[in-house]
């Protein structure tokens, strides 16, 4: 995303309040709202873009459109949010569904038509406004638990149907179905040295204690730095019903009295979703699963929440001028909590000195970077990080070796392989892997490359072993009039599986993929069936062309 510093600038911190509506959408659910998880919570790349409710922890619930309009895309996945519906609104609204175990009516008979026109799970549609109108309330799917949803909930989401901004669903009434009267949590304080900068005597980031006080806010220890310094917090939001730790919507923090940073939870691109690992300490998270949010921008990076003064949130101690710095974290429904931090100016002799630095490569964030060795190299276009930094960078044991994962990457950077060890015969089986996962490769002769967004040590596979096909309850030979499913497990131990095929008495059929098991599924329909004997046939496919066929036959008497 291309942007300026000043649009990140602004001297004042008021966010400009949209009049959303208030009554214009119900629920999607027909029992009480719990969030399990809420808009902006931190999650991993990426900012949550609406509301996870709880389906009492299992699948089956019925789902409802929240007003009138036409499903306008239809999405079935075996990661993201799997199964998913989405319906546009006449007010410029569209409404998200994830995770559905299935959809019902007529959208369920469109789904399954483009299933097997397409001969595929992993479709997406964008039916015509008079394909598929549906009313307020009309039941539209049963919740679920599909794609990368890690236990049974409805992932639901409001956008501007124009820009497709993700904007937080608490700004449409329902928060007259939340009960919160509890307080933002901050569990921890941070205080980050920067350009060389010491603070209480180190060079390095500091856990700052905090004392509560009688009114139920916090005093931290007293801040003693001589240079520039930011601060980070670890903060977690709890309503009264759901218990979840979910995300705060509002932080501010204030110098002396005047705002110098905020952040505010209401609406955003998915274009901006990534800068998650700029705003959180993203070394600390990778070190310890601790997302601390920074308070600061070192460098700055277009992500449209945030309001700051030229500073971006850094502060410089003054000699002979004590200061205040106060946070205050807050929810959409006015619940806050705080912590003041007195501050001083302090020469004293530094006792924690930065941690060493060991690598002889420089990386500019603004600026594409190749660096070579041997028959490996690495390139980095302009924006692929988000600060400078030292980079360790070598080849050895045929690997090269590309820093490591502490440092977050935004956007791909391309690793170039020549092959210097396998006979032409065997280099159509090869891949780039970090470790064994697959990146997609291209070959073109020897020379192989891939994109990638994780920093790390990455190699040519070699991948020679077929997919591996599994019948959950064998059927060979058998009558089985009764059973309505068959059930597969199927699984790659190297580059992966890239496609899966069911075929029935020589017709295609459907067989539905949950990554989280590995399992495929085909439910039954007469249409492809025949009275008595039936024959069975599953082919799977790796990233580099290895496959597997499964087959088998079974009898069956058409039900009546």
């Amino acid at each position: 995303m291309k942007f300026t510093v000043l649009a990140l600038l602004f001297s004042s911190f008021l966010f400009a309040q949209t009049q959303y509506p208030k009554d214009y959408f119900r629920p999607p659910l027909d029992i009480p709202m719990q969030l399990s998880g809420n808009f902006g919570e931190l999650r991993p790349n990426h900012f949550h873009a609406g509301f996870d409710l709880k389906t009492n922890q299992k699948e089956g619930l019925n789902v409802y459109a929240i007003a009138d309009g036409y499903v306008s895309r239809i999405k079935i996945s075996t990661f993201g949010n799997g199964k998913c519906i989405y319906i546009t609104h006449p007010n410029g609204y569209t409404s998200v569904y994830g995770h559905l175990q299935t959809t019902v009516g007529p959208i369920q008979d469109y789904v399954k038509k483009t299933h097997y026109e397409q001969k595929a799970y992993e479709i997406e549609m964008f039916p015509k406004p008079d394909e598929l109108p549906v009313t307020k309330g009309q039941l539209i799917a049963l919740s679920g638990n599909t794609g990368s949803s890690e236990g049974p909930h409805l992932h639901f989401e409001i956008r501007d149907t124009k820009t497709e901004f993700v904007i937080n669903p608490i700004f449409f009434g329902f928060d007259q179905n939340i009960k919160d009267t509890k307080k933002p949590t901050l569990s921890s304080l941070y205080v980050y040295p920067l350009d060389n900068a010491t603070v209480n005597q180190s060079k390095q980031p500091l856990l700052v204690n905090m004392t509560l006080q009688k009114d139920g806010t916090y005093l931290a220890g007293k801040v003693k730095a001589n240079g520039k310094i930011g601060f980070g917090i670890n903060a977690v939001d709890t309503d009264d019903v759901s218990f979840n730790k979910n995300g705060v919507f509002n932080v501010s923090t204030f110098l002396n009295g005047n705002q110098n940073y905020n952040y505010q939870f209401n609406t955003y691109s998915f274009d901006e979703m990534r800068y998650i690992n700029a705003f959180i300490d993203y070394p600390r998270y990778k070190k310890t699963s601790q997302r601390v949010q920074k308070l600061f921008m070192k460098t700055p990076f277009a992500l449209s929440i945030i309001k700051t003064d030229s500073l971006r949130g850094i502060i410089t101690p003054e000699p002979n001028l004590a200061s205040t710095y106060r946070i205050e974290v807050s929810d959409y429904f006015g619940n806050q909590n705080s912590i003041t931090v007195p501050i001083e100016y302090d020469t004293a002799t530094p006792l924690i000195q930065p941690e060493p630095v060991t690598s002889k490569y420089w990386v500019r964030y603004n600026k594409d970077t190749n660096f070579e060795k041997d028959n490996m190299s690495v390139f980095f276009p302009a924006g692929t990080f988000y600060e400078d930094f030292n980079l360790n960078f070598d080849v050895k044991n045929n690997k090269i070796y590309i820093h490591d994962d502490t440092v977050p990457v935004h956007s791909n950077f391309t690793i170039t392989i020549k092959d210097t060890l396998y006979p032409e015969s065997l280099r159509d089986k090869l891949y780039i892997g970090k470790g064994t996962s697959y990146n997609g490769t291209i070959r073109k002769g020897d020379v192989f490359t891939a994109k990638a967004k994780i920093l790390g040590t990455y190699g040519l596979v070699l991948d020679t072993i077929a997919p591996v096909i599994k019948i959950t309850k064998p059927v060979e030979g058998k009558w089985i009039s009764d059973q309505k499913k068959i059930e597969f497990t199927i699984g790659d131990s190297l580059s992966g599986i890239k496609s899966y095929n069911g075929y029935l008495n020589g017709s295609w059929v459907l067989f539905e993929y949950e990554n989280k098991n590995r399992k495929i599924t085909h439910t039954f329909d007469d249409q492809y069936l025949t009275e008595g004997e039936n024959f069975l046939k599953i082919e799977v496919v790796d990233n580099v062309g290895n496959s597997t066929i499964f087959e088998t036959h079974f009898f069956r008497s058409q039900q009546k």
